[in-house]
């Protein structure tokens, strides 16, 4: 949940793009090879980042109570030139400059995760290649080695498994490099002071019909799938990495940091220096925050992998301010009754927002941002484009010409969004100028905040 400390509402530079002259965005769109890594965040397509939904994604996130939005979220569809791959991640800033953090974030470590990747991908195409001549070297006319063929059968499946898993530890290598490189970044760079802000992550990964899941906090990822009686059930995918984990809680105290939960939340473990009452961050681990990283804060995620099946229908990647108060079971729920796909993410919000005002009526609304990712939708869409032939269908654009990466209206919105962030920046680092000279404190009602800061802004 974010800090109500923090007081610019602008987002930093996403970058200053080199665009060749002549190419238009339908050229970029046509090469899934283009680079784009210095291109700001709504020139890229196939990203949503604001409301909207797209075929297979629906997305919303709305400001608490506490000041600033501190939450990010992201959906790239065709991620690493696939097809087949989709990018989703939501991220939950904290400290006074936690909304920095969490963009900077949200728009960098898909570039990091996407590269290391690449090999990976290369590394898959070989290994595809290499069962596949190996069954056609097995087929065999003569009937007397029929039996033979037999027997190598389970030593073939052997070998699939066993090179399934050296793809899947590879990607783990992957998400462990990303988030690795992406926090040094954080810290080298000087446009966003990081000592005293950070953000959470919960990433999804998805590649045909594989899982891949890396977090770093307290942010949630669940699933909705279909028991063997055909019941919607919710499946956890991540866990809360909070201090008051055992195997968290003692990892930062080896490094002599503090764990313990002030009087007023006794519920709310959390990470305090070994000689300051500071500064309370209510997580274990995070990007950024690296006045606890010599301490036992570290942005190591927690990968884990599923190979999805035809039960499995959705997922929902939100921040806590939705799961402080909303179950599982509540979200799968409102999630698969939702009016429609496009609007489930803005309805979950909702349902979120008036449990707040119900369980905690004197507390101030967090950010909530919330993430939908629809399985099964994916997988018909890419059917119905392998089967369409030359058909037109509503997800073209007006002059006829499909677009892979769906310029609707949410795009639109986001190019918009997008150029008022660019013409702000000019501003932001006078703000950024006069806020470092501001001593600032902890607001009334710290409950069920990140990070409590009862000093004056730290110095590295």
């Amino acid at each position: 949940m974010g800090s109500c400390l923090s007081s610019d509402s602008r987002s930093p530079l996403p970058g200053s793009p080199t665009t060749p002259t002549g190419l238009l965005l339908k050229d970029r769109q046509r090469s899934p090879d283009y680079p784009t890594d210095g291109l700001p965040l709504h020139k890229i397509p196939g990203r949503l980042y604001l409301n909207g939904s797209s075929d297979v994604a629906s997305l919303y996130t709305l400001q608490g109570k506490k000041g600033v939005n501190q939450d990010a979220m992201l959906v790239w569809e065709n991620f690493g030139s696939r097809e087949d791959s989709i990018f989703c991640g939501v991220f939950d800033g904290h400290g006074p400059y936690g909304h920095l953090v969490a963009r900077k974030v949200r728009d960098s470590l898909p570039h990091r995760l996407r590269s290391y990747c690449k090999t990976n991908a290369d590394c898959e195409d070989v290994l595809r290649e290499i069962s596949i001549n190996t069954r056609a070297s097995m087929e065999i006319k003569d009937p007397s080695t029929v039996s033979t063929e037999e027997e190598s059968r389970p030593l073939m499946e052997a070998r699939d498994t066993e090179k399934q898993v050296e793809t899947f530890q590879s990607l783990k290598s992957s998400f462990l490099r990303a988030f690795r490189v992406m926090d040094r970044e954080l810290k080298a760079q000087n446009r966003i002071d990081c000592y005293c802000s950070g953000t959470t992550a919960v990433t999804v990964m998805k590649q045909g019909q594989y899982l891949a899941v890396g977090n770093v906090g307290d942010s949630r990822a669940v699933m909705g799938s279909r028991d063997k009686d055909g019941s919607l059930i919710a499946v956890q995918l991540t866990v809360d990495l909070k201090p008051n984990l055992p195997a968290e809680a003692e990892r930062i105290r080896k490094c002599r940091g503090r764990v313990f939960a002030l009087q007023d939340e006794p519920e709310v473990a959390r990470v305090w220096l070994p000689h300051n009452d500071a500064p309370g961050l209510a997580m274990a681990r995070a990007f950024g925050d690296f006045c606890l990283k010599n301490f036992g804060l570290i942005s190591v995620p927690d990968v884990s992998f599923r190979s999805l099946s035809e039960r499995d229908e959705f997922i929902v990647l939100a921040t806590d301010g939705v799961w402080d108060v909303l179950s599982n079971e509540e979200v799968v729920e409102t999630v698969a009754l939702a009016p429609s796909r496009s609007v489930a993410a803005r309805v979950l919000v909702n349902s979120a927002v008036r449990a707040w005002k119900i369980k905690y009526p004197t507390s101030k609304i967090d950010d909530c941002a919330v993430v939908c990712l629809f399985l099964d939708s994916f997988s018909d869409k890419c059917n119905q484009e392998l089967g369409s032939g030359n058909q037109v269908d509503s997800s073209k654009d007006t002059t006829g010409e499909k677009d892979p990466k769906r310029p609707t209206k949410a795009r639109a919105e986001d190019r918009k969004e997008g150029e008022e962030e660019e013409e702000e920046e000019s501003k932001l680092q006078v703000d950024r100028d006069r806020e470092s000279e501001i001593d600032w404190s902890a607001l009334e009602g710290v409950s069920r905040l990140n990070t409590l800061m009862s000093l004056p802004k730290y110095k590295p």
